[in-house]
């Protein structure tokens, strides 16, 4: 084929393959909101999040300890400073998420504009690498926050969160930090760790394998079941926030029978009922 002739088809083979190929993904821009969620497919993308549904952190009670090591990493975090990942465990209903995106309020409180708050889902762990490129070198700090975290079996998504928190040859992003949150301590269920540890030829080191996911998480905060006085400071934090004319003594037998019903005491029952006692009472809950 002479020369003139060539140059017009190397480049049309050039466009077809152009066309071919997958869009890089957009640069995104941290300073269009506080908080975003991160979708992977099909375009990978941070969806700005106009409003974060967040809980002043002087209402969260309960979980003082918690609270302390918790913002304290934050704002080291926030200020520029080392700080850890972290799993929030333990019981249902105690406030761990709810204590991720008070701990960012306040943080972006003290340095405004300092923390993004990136929510990843549980099923797009997988992607979390993917995530963290975008991420790296961009200004402005982020928490990654993966809410309800576990896994019911050995899968992918668990051997590259494991790599992930080690950092990989890469090493983590200095502006990233890692938020997640369990009902489970060593975000696997018991007969899986058991499974493993009596059909393995090894089973202790299968067992260790397991629970060494836990260990790449520099914090460890543990979440207990509240008893009936931290109950009652609950509501009443919650009552004379919002301002429920309501007597102390009315309060509490009516946050008992409701706790009764429920069969539970947590924050969220809490939460549940101070909703349902502003109703009754006509008073409109400040957002």
């Amino acid at each position: 084929m002479p020369d003139h002739a060539l140059l017009p088809a190397l480049t049309r083979i050039a466009e077809a393959l152009e066309r071919l190929a997958p869009a890089l993904p957009p640069r995104p821009d941290l300073g269009a909101a506080d908080g975003f969620v991160w979708h992977p497919s099909p375009v990978p993308r941070l969806a700005p999040v106009p409003r974060i549904a967040a809980v002043d952190i002087l209402l969260l009670k309960g979980v003082e300890q918690q609270k302390a090591i918790l913002l304290e990493n934050t704002l080291r975090f926030a200020r520029g400073l080392p700080a850890n990942n972290a799993m929030l465990w333990g019981a249902r209903g105690m406030g761990k998420s709810s204590l991720v995106k008070a701990a960012h309020a306040a943080a972006n409180a003290e340095k405004p504009g300092a923390l993004a708050l990136i929510e990843i889902h549980r099923e797009d762990i997988r992607t979390l690498p993917d995530l963290l490129n975008i991420l790296r070198g961009q200004q402005r700090r982020c928490l990654v926050f993966c809410d309800d975290l576990s896994f019911e079996r050995e899968d992918a998504d668990y051997k590259a969160l494991k790599s992930v928190l080690d950092g990989g040859i890469e090493g983590r992003p200095a502006n990233v930090l890692f938020y997640a949150t369990s009902n489970r301590r060593h975000l696997m269920p018991r007969d899986m760790i058991e499974n493993e540890s009596r059909g393995a030829i090894h089973g202790q080191e299968a067992v260790e394998e397991k629970v060494s996911l836990s260990d790449r998480f520099g914090l460890w905060i543990g979440f207990h079941n509240c008893d009936q006085d931290t109950f009652f400071a609950m509501i009443e934090g919650y009552a004379a926030t919002f301002g429920l004319p309501i007597g102390p003594e009315d309060l509490r037998a009516a946050a008992v029978e409701w706790s009764v019903t429920r069969g539970a005491r947590s924050g969220r029952v809490a939460w549940q009922f101070v909703q349902d006692l502003a109703g009754r009472l006509g008073v409109r809950m400040a957002a």
